[in-house]
């Protein structure tokens, strides 16, 4: 059962870079001068990775990276589109957009190190109590 759900996740996981992989590659494309059509795809598929990328972050409680596409989302939303209206401002905008998918389309959590396990003598530890203590025979009387 182990093996198989591990085999799912991977599976997942390499639905979701290769999706992030296209949604970068559309980026890098809509430098080009295409039809409005095309941009309209590209901010239909972009807010699909964000939301992708949102809901990721979101779960593993990485919320810098959740406001990042957040105003990714934003940006590129396709029902309240933002019209920034100049190609030359759009451009950076859809390199680093790009980018930010491709990195995180090979972006790995690094996991802690498994240290190795030491066969070590573990000793009984002996507790002590305050009803253990010694007190002087000596008591000087008032």
């Amino acid at each position: 059962m182990r093996q198989l759900y591990s085999e799912v996740k991977t599976f997942n996981s390499l639905i979701m870079k290769v999706f992030l992989v296209i949604c970068a590659l559309c980026c890098f494309v809509a430098i080009l001068k295409l039809p409005i059509e095309y941009y309209t795809f590209l901010r239909t598929i972009v807010s699909l990775g964000a939301l992708l990328l949102i809901y990721v972050w979101t779960k593993q409680k990485n919320y810098a990276l959740t406001v990042v596409f957040v105003i990714i989302l934003i940006l590129f939303n396709p029902l309240f589109p933002v019209y920034l209206h100049r190609k030359s401002i759009w451009i950076p905008l859809d390199i680093i957009t790009g980018l930010l998918f491709l990195i995180f389309a090979f972006y790995k959590k690094s996991e802690p190190a498994k240290q190795e396990e030491k066969a070590t003598e573990i000793l009984p530890v002996q507790k002590t109590y305050s009803r253990d203590r010694i007190v002087s025979a000596k008591r000087e009387i008032h």
